[in-house]
């Protein structure tokens, strides 16, 4: 069930670059539609937010930007950010190559940088209660998983692997799931007893929450969702709210909407087909509360999400 929630944050493969930085560098991204990410393969750098104490990177750590916020990059942690040079935007498409040549005696910072556009909406109540900040430290004996990934993504892009194209979007995929996974176990220790980390722990919420997710076709009534996990309707719906932020059913209608978007998405399946599979009995009903989710009827929006040449 996490990761389907996690899933929901993609859209498409990421994009991504490796870039570099020696001597006096830095550079700034601007607010952006998306979820940016950096991951530090070798050397030290400063993470940079408006307002706030700078944060230090060190080797294997990783960096999300859930909500697209805008930041910078340094060398040194006294560079105002509206000083840095500007990015344009995060990355687009995708390229190993460094965009200086990379000396390992000279480098101060040898990342992996890139972003995943967020088209859909509305975001899952999980990224959006995420803070503007995912760090997660490279700490001995912490996270193996993650480790594992990056230090997987560091030997690729390093040292330039055969299979790298193919194998880094995938790896960048693995490092940013098991970097929500570290960082909400982390979380969960701090604040066990509320939020997402309550709701993924509680054992009847996390089962209805299974059940929508894995049957979103099903015409589900709250007291068959609270009687599926021997709670009461009025006991169930009280705690699926106060720890998801949402009724129950104003849940499973986003979660449907949201895995309709992923289906326009990813398959060619008419509209019809996809409608009744997100638990609509007629296109024309799923058409219209499509649009009302997302701004646009589900054509167009396939239409948008289609590959140019």
């Amino acid at each position: 069930m996490f990761s389907d929630v996690i899933g929901s944050i993609r859209a498409g493969r990421p994009s991504f670059c490796r870039t570099s930085g020696s001597g006096a560098w830095g550079r700034s991204f601007d607010d952006f539609t998306g979820a940016g990410f950096h991951v530090l393969l070798r050397g030290s750098c400063w993470l940079l937010l408006p307002g706030r104490t700078p944060l230090a990177l060190s080797p294997g750590d990783v960096v999300l930007l859930p909500h697209g916020t805008r930041h910078g990059l340094s060398e040194r942690p006294d560079r105002p950010l509206a000083d840095l040079p500007k990015e344009a935007k995060l990355p687009s498409g995708a390229d190993l190559r460094a965009e200086v040549p990379i000396d390992p005696a000279e480098a101060h910072a040898d990342m992996v940088c890139g972003a995943y556009e967020l088209r859909l909406r509305p975001l899952h109540p999980f990224l959006r209660a995420l803070p503007d900040v995912v760090h997660v430290p490279a700490r001995a004996g912490r996270h193996p998983a993650l480790r594992a990934a990056v230090d997987l993504l560091a030997a690729d892009v390093v040292d330039a692997l055969p299979g790298a194209d193919a194998a880094v979007p995938a790896l960048i995929d693995l490092v940013v799931i098991y970097t929500l996974r570290a960082w909400s176990q982390e979380e969960s220790e701090r604040t066990a007893s509320t939020g997402w980390w309550a709701a993924l722990a509680d054992p009847a919420i996390a089962e209805a929450l299974q059940h929508m997710h894995r049957e979103p076709g099903r015409k589900w009534t709250v007291l068959e969702l609270g009687e599926a996990v021997g709670l009461s309707r009025t006991a169930f719906t009280r705690r699926f709210t106060s720890m998801i932020g949402q009724p129950p059913l104003v849940y499973l209608t986003n979660w449907r909407l949201g895995r309709a978007a992923q289906l326009l998405r990813e398959t060619d399946d008419p509209l019809a087909l996809i409608a009744r599979q997100v638990g609509y009995r007629s296109e024309f009903a799923f058409a219209n509360a499509f649009r009302r989710a997302f701004g646009v009827p589900p054509g167009r929006f396939r239409r948008a999400e289609l590959p140019v040449g």
